[in-house]
């Protein structure tokens, strides 16, 4: 079904065996929320962890789709932001859990972007040895990319998503009617998550979003396709490898540079994930053809429709004093696509023909990174 006729809910499943699960994609499916979880756990109770934005938002609507089968239900609300994503704060979500007197055969309901689904996710993976737990996305980042695919963290002094395991949800609720709540920034930041699937190894998709993105930021039948499309190339590269161990650091383009830019900011709304994102995407594409593996004038493209819809892209768009090369190498020496040593990056030698470029030359990326430091 193309994006011009598709308005049902689309289920993507992600193909993982026994920890295999679906992904719901919709408008208005979380009303169908409970059904799905009574089907999938008679007789379970559950806990929603969430923020507080989020809560204001959203709470009371899941709270009364768990009521109309019947599901009893706690909450565990949290600051929002990036910062929740912290030791202190994943001890309180643990013993909150805990003191719910939730069982091992009861469920976790994530309910928010992309920090709750990693932190929620993550006690959900220790609490009691393991307890099965639900995504529901309300951010556009979240339902593409981080809702999906079992990976759970917190944050550490030494970097992003240090400290987590790998742990799949047996659900995945994306209502896409949740994201006419999200500030433009924050829809904008998801969207970068989105050009990644393109970039990765879907030409067509790219070219798709080069036409169609503003009826993805409209919402209706385009965000739709948006974000099944997304989820289908992130379930198929997970169904293939699921704990990292090859293809799927793909996932990882823009990531290395992203991040590293995220946490010299300190993780302050000063720059968003996404918009960490998309700076890091456009870095991965202009060190591809510095390297002469991407041809010049598709790396400008993938900066021109960044730049169109709003995206910063180039570590001078950052608000505040700009970190320094050294601040920026020692984040990517701690990032955890490093193989003994060894810079790892997703590189790209056409758009939609990205691949893992191992034993990449520090020198060369310092330089790199410099240059672009210094770039009025």
């Amino acid at each position: 079904m193309d994006a011009a006729t598709r308005s049902e809910p689309t289920v993507v499943p992600v193909a993982l065996g026994e920890r295999g699960y679906d992904i719901v994609v919709g408008s208005g499916v979380i009303a169908s929320l409970g059904q799905r979880l009574a089907r999938l756990r008679p007789g379970a109770k559950t806990v929603i962890v969430t923020d507080d934005n989020v809560a204001r938002h959203h709470l009371a609507t899941v709270e009364a789709a768990l009521a109309q089968s019947s599901i009893t239900t706690g909450r565990i609300v949290v600051p929002a932001g990036e910062a929740s994503k912290s030791y202190r704060v994943f001890e309180q979500v643990c013993e909150a859990i805990l003191a719910s007197h939730i069982e091992r055969s009861d469920l976790v309901i994530a309910l928010g972007g992309g920090v709750i689904g990693d932190l929620a996710g993550f006690a959900a993976s220790v609490v009691r040895r393991g307890i099965d737990y639900v995504q529901v996305p309300t951010t556009l980042l979240a339902q593409v990319d981080s809702s999906v695919g079992g990976k759970t963290a917190i944050d550490s002094a030494h970097g992003k998503n240090l400290i987590g395991s790998f742990y799949q949800p047996i659900l995945v609720v994306a209502d896409t009617a949740m994201l006419d709540t999200l500030p433009d920034r924050e829809f904008r930041a998801g969207y970068a998550e989105v050009v990644k699937y393109g970039l990765l190894g879907n030409a067509k998709f790219f070219s798709w979003l080069e036409a169609n993105w503003r009826e993805v930021f409209a919402g209706g039948p385009a965000r739709q396709h948006a974000i099944v499309e997304s989820c289908r190339a992130k379930a198929a590269i997970v169904a293939r490898d699921e704990r990292e161990t090859g293809e799927r650091a793909l996932l990882n383009l823009g990531h290395t540079f992203g991040h590293a830019l995220e946490a010299t900011c300190g993780f302050p709304d000063r720059l968003l994930h996404g918009e960490a994102i998309a700076i890091g995407i456009v870095l991965a594409c202009e060190f591809s053809a510095r390297q002469g593996l991407l041809a010049k004038d598709e790396a400008v493209r993938v900066v021109h429709h960044l730049t169109q819809v709003g995206l910063p892209t180039t570590p001078k768009d950052i608000a505040g004093p700009p970190p320094t090369i050294d601040q920026v190498m020692e984040l990517i020496a701690q990032d955890k696509k490093i193989k003994q040593g060894k810079l790892t990056f997703i590189l790209l030698r056409g758009i939609g023909a990205a691949f893992i470029a191992t034993g990449v030359d520090q020198h060369e990326v310092r330089a790199f990174i410099s240059d672009k430091l210094a770039t009025p």
